[in-house]
């Protein structure tokens, strides 16, 4: 079943709920989908799975961000909404890799690319964000990364 698919179900399931936080979110994604959908980008109706992945990924990372924002300014109110939708978004997401998961993932990739040295980040980093992408954030993987080549 598509990521559309989903999404519409989950927004008929949280107007029959009267579920509003939910409502929002998922109405934001769809929007989300839409607006790629009729980009010039996309070829066909329906987007690829990796397309959607990075949508919501995406999502999620605009919602952790503004979490973080409001958090440090106080505005709790704020950052319980941003809470709420970004657990709404995370459950559509496969699971998150586990630090420990990360590390060996890493370590892998960086006998099978060869790199040795702090100069080698970028080959690693291009690998890393291809193979991990939608199971780890950028973030994490980078300074995860810089960690085991230093």
């Amino acid at each position: 079943m598509s990521l559309k698919t989903n999404i519409d179900n989950g927004i008929k399931d949280a107007m029959r709920s009267k579920d509003q936080d939910r409502l929002r979110t998922l109405r934001a994604i769809k929007s989300l989908i839409l607006l790629e959908e009729t980009s010039g980008s996309n070829t066909g109706a329906n987007l690829s799975a990796d397309v959607e992945m990075k949508l919501l990924t995406k999502a999620a990372k605009q919602r952790r961000d503004s979490l973080e924002i409001y958090k440090t300014q106080g505005r709790e109110d704020l950052a319980s909404v941003e809470q709420a939708e970004l657990t709404i978004i995370e459950a559509f997401l496969p699971k998150q890799l586990s630090e420990e998961e990360l590390s060996a993932k890493l370590v892998e990739i960086k006998t099978r690319v060869g790199a040795s040295s702090p100069s080698d980040i970028g080959k690693m980093m291009a690998v890393a964000t291809k193979e991990l992408a939608g199971l780890a954030d950028g973030k994490v993987v980078s300074a995860m990364v810089k960690a085991i080549l230093s």
